[in-house]
């Protein structure tokens, strides 16, 4: 099992939610997007085990199907995960939260389950109420066509601007026998803490209790689905459900789950970069030498949520200069450092050294291809922290400019 988050699983499509045993999926058009494309998703988890754990967006403002959710995972168990796009059901009053609520109640009626068991998620406009009649009778269609192939299905269901779909999958060879992590996510933008704007479902036939999925999920989110940061824009609807089916009978030591579970996250989360709204160029900011994990991860969003950084990079330019202003915009007693001594290196190159310039910025060629690599050494101790972020582009401004319109 390789541990490297850094290459999207855009190559051969994994079959996402369905790839462990004991699930099965479908996405259908229930008719909420007026494009008529697919636009509600179910994931189904057939057991025997019935564990599940979830991590929500901590914004105060949320849509009635995170605060449903909340409360339906917090005994650890889920059977089913229904999503839509084409509607947040945010800012919708005790209206939406019944929608919510009829929406569990029908898939618990389809599936012959709890509607207590029953997870909601929802992506789509703020503000505006899900035309109910349309839901339900999607669920009813979703029902009879859940498949055991139906994860590639699910993951388009709940795109919005997103261009591709988001999927990935890890299977782990043990003596004991062989088990799978599997996930789907969607967001193209609003990428931002906590988790990124983002609705996932990830599926796991290994044998595990729901503290160890619980802590395996947060585990792994704060470091991959966490420090990814488009625009500083924080959603009301950010869902991360973990569904443990069991069905392979193989209990894993909790650190190789612990890890499974991290690289699927990170896969999904690089590839939700990668899809980001008008976005030429994916960029991984990386701070070494800090005094601690949390610094390095300050200084590294700080930087990523700079809008002249952002813009100097879709304008092919190392600007390092700009680095350093946001570097300088963290408190000493949030990260600790002397500004003489760093550096800043883009793409291999070292175009700041101790502060001031250093190599000659026209050897950084940004233009030709779409990843690029920021190194700041902060000279301060041993910790590091990555966060992806996107370059800020005219077709990015067009894109959320016009999205409600």
């Amino acid at each position: 099992m390789s541990t490297a988050p850094e290459t999207p699983a855009t190559t051969t499509p994994s079959p996402g939610v369905t790839a462990a045993a004991g699930f099965r999926a479908t996405g259908v058009t229930a008719g909420l997007k007026a494009s008529g494309r697919p636009d509600l998703a179910l994931v189904v988890n057939d057991g025997p085990s019935q564990v599940a754990a979830a991590v929500f967006t901590s914004n105060r403002v949320v849509g009635a199907p995170v605060v449903w959710s909340r409360q339906a995972v917090s005994d650890g168990i889920a059977s089913a995960v229904v999503l839509n796009s084409g509607g947040a059901n945010v800012c919708t009053g005790p209206e939406g939260f019944q929608d919510v609520h009829a929406t569990a109640e029908k898939v618990a009626e389809v599936l012959g389950v709890s509607s207590g068991d029953v997870l909601v998620a929802s992506t789509g406009l703020i503000g505006e109420r899900l035309p109910r009649e349309k839901l339900l009778a999607g669920v009813e269609a979703a029902g009879p066509a859940l498949s055991a192939d139906g994860g590639p299905d699910a993951s388009v269901a709940i795109m919005t601007t997103d261009t591709v779909p988001k999927t990935a999958h890890v299977t782990v060879e043990t003596p004991s026998g062989s088990w799978t992590v599997g996930g789907m996510a969607k967001g193209a933008g609003m990428l931002a803490p906590a988790l990124a704007t983002m609705l996932c479902v990830i599926t796991t036939d290994a044998d595990v209790d729901a503290a160890t999925a619980d802590s395996a999920l947060r585990a792994a989110t704060g470091t991959t689905l966490d420090r990814i940061d488009s625009d500083g824009c924080m959603s009301t609807s950010d869902t991360v459900a973990l569904l443990v089916s069991g069905a392979s009978g193989v209990a894993p030591d909790p650190a190789e789950f612990a890890e499974a579970v991290r690289e699927v996250c990170a896969r999904l989360a690089r590839a939700l970069v990668a899809d980001c709204e008008g976005a030429t160029h994916d960029v991984e900011v990386t701070v070494v030498n800090a005094e601690t994990e949390d610094a390095a991860v300050a200084v590294a969003r700080a930087v990523t949520r700079s809008n002249l950084v952002k813009t100097a990079i879709f304008g092919n330019d190392p600007n390092w200069g700009r680095i350093l202003a946001q570097v300088g915009t963290v408190p000493v007693e949030v990260a600790a450092y002397d500004p003489a001594q760093l550096d800043v290196t883009f793409n291999g190159v070292q175009v700041c050294r101790a502060g001031g310039a250093y190599e000659d910025r026209s050897k950084v060629d940004l233009a030709s291809q779409r990843e690029v690599h920021v190194v700041i050494d902060l000279h301060a101790g041993d910790a590091s922290a990555t966060v992806w972020t996107n370059d800020l582009s005219h077709d990015y401004v067009h894109e959320n400019s016009a999205y409600s319109t």
